[in-house]
């Protein structure tokens, strides 16, 4: 079975980039008919908080990814320190008592040679008498993963062949001088317990994956499939952040973007495959393919998405926003007013403009006073249906000689207030006869 997981840290609000990550890993569990796991990574216990973990959960079920199982790995820390036992009976796991200023230095110097910033090893050298004085200075020991130097390669389901050379590869810091975990050891050995089969995840951790291979072998463990995406950026091509909380799904949320507006933006940016609205996740499923991943940095496009929201809004039926309608307790607000009001809106809360319009009062706008009492005089009398303003509009037409834009906009004008919006053949008959007298005698 193929499972996946999605694992953020709790540290900030979702952004659409950590969405869109967990929309493409629950996609492609649900294509395979596999299992989606969301994992708290809240091992950082200064910066994780409960409330960012519980505002995670509801943005991923606002969208609508539903998770199959729910781990976090403060819950797992006797577990890692089992591991690191066993990493440091094999002589995998070594301890090193340089302080951030010396590792700067090092790199420094490195990088002022013409080398890569390597770690040296030096921790593996030192001797009793070496560590003893360092203890007594009371310095922490951080504790590195010992590197094989040999070849590590995969082939990930969107780079292709992937190589590596653990000599080219600083040995990682696993374990801060303060006894926390970093991302490295714990994120490896919760996919090995969680049986995870696909890890997909941005471009920024295909290092890290070569590390993770070593040590999930060193763990007795065969490696899953990897799948690195290309990371999204915003319009002017910067790197997302939990800081940019216009960008943060909650935002976009209380923006009036719908749920499946940007499910069916994020599931195809930077993909082959058309960007088009969809109007479930079932109808996403039946075409995504994670190989259909292209290389190239996709650019999350506000304009582009707002465009998308109306499209999706456009095409609900009344069946599937009757319960949202219901909730705005607002008068007719029934099929007939859905099916006038959908192709105009751009946000669901516009339903407020066109109801007022529809139902309530408006300062009509009248530049031609002498021909809308003309008109008014015309209306016609008896039932209202998408007929009236056909035939309405041909009377006037042959009373006063006016035609085209001459003739339909003065009339939306007064009817409505605005130059623009749904078809008077469908708005007339809502408006009806009283409200559409009054406003036409301004």
């Amino acid at each position: 079975m193929t499972i996946v997981r999605f694992a953020p840290s709790p540290t900030g609000l979702l952004h659409v980039g950590n969405a869109r990550m967990a929309l493409v890993n629950w996609l492609h569990a649900r294509t395979q008919n596999g299992r989606f796991i969301l994992r708290f990574d809240d091992t950082d216990v200064e910066r994780s908080t409960t409330e960012f973990a519980d505002a995670i959960e509801r943005d991923l079920a606002w969208l609508g990814l539903s998770w199959d199982q729910l781990e976090r790995q403060s819950a797992r820390l006797e577990r890692y320190d089992a591991a690191v036992v066993t990493l440091r009976d094999m002589g995998r796991l070594y301890a090193c008592y340089e302080t951030p200023e010396e590792l700067t230095f090092k790199r420094k110097r490195q990088l002022s040679s013409g080398k890569p910033p390597i770690y040296d090893r030096a921790g593996l050298t030192l001797t009793d008498q070496q560590i003893k004085d360092y203890e007594a200075e009371g310095r922490k020991p951080h504790w590195r993963f010992k590197l094989e130097h040999s070849e590590i390669e995969w082939v990930d389901l969107v780079r292709g062949d992937v190589r590596f050379n653990g000599a080219n590869l600083s040995d990682p810091v696993l374990i801060r001088g303060d006894g926390s975990y970093l991302y490295m050891m714990p994120s490896a050995l919760d996919d090995i317990d969680m049986k995870v089969t696909d890890v997909i995840r941005g471009e920024d951790h295909v290092a890290n994956t070569a590390v993770q291979i070593q040590l999930f072998e060193a763990l007795g463990a065969s490696p899953p499939k990897f799948a690195h995406v290309p990371l999204l950026t915003d319009i002017g091509g910067k790197g997302l952040s939990k800081r940019l909380g216009s960008l943060s799904v909650a935002s976009l949320r209380e923006d009036g973007i719908e749920a499946m507006a940007l499910n069916s933006y994020l599931a195809h940016i930077g993909t082959s495959d058309a960007i088009e609205p969809r109007s479930s996740l079932a109808a996403i499923v039946q075409d995504f393919e994670i190989s259909h991943t292209g290389r190239g940095t996709p650019k999350f496009d506000p304009d582009q998405l707002s465009s998308l929201n109306a499209a999706v809004l456009h095409g609900f039926d009344f069946a599937d926003v009757a319960d949202r309608l219901a909730a705005l307790k607002l008068d007719h607000a029934d099929a007939r007013f859905w099916d006038a009001i959908r192709p105009n809106l751009t946000r669901f809360d516009d339903i407020a403009q066109w109801h007022r319009v529809c139902f309530g009062n408006i300062d009509p706008v009248i530049d031609d006073a002498e021909f809308m009492t003309a008109a008014a005089a015309l209306l016609p009398t008896g039932p209202w249906d998408d007929t009236t303003w056909k035939s309405w509009t041909g009377a006037v037409k042959d009373a006063t000689g006016r035609k085209g834009k001459e003739l339909f906009l003065p009339l939306r004008l007064a009817l409505t207030g605005f130059g623009h919006g749904p078809e008077l053949k469908l708005l007339l008959p809502l408006i009806g006869p009283e409200r559409a007298m009054t406003r036409l005698r301004g």
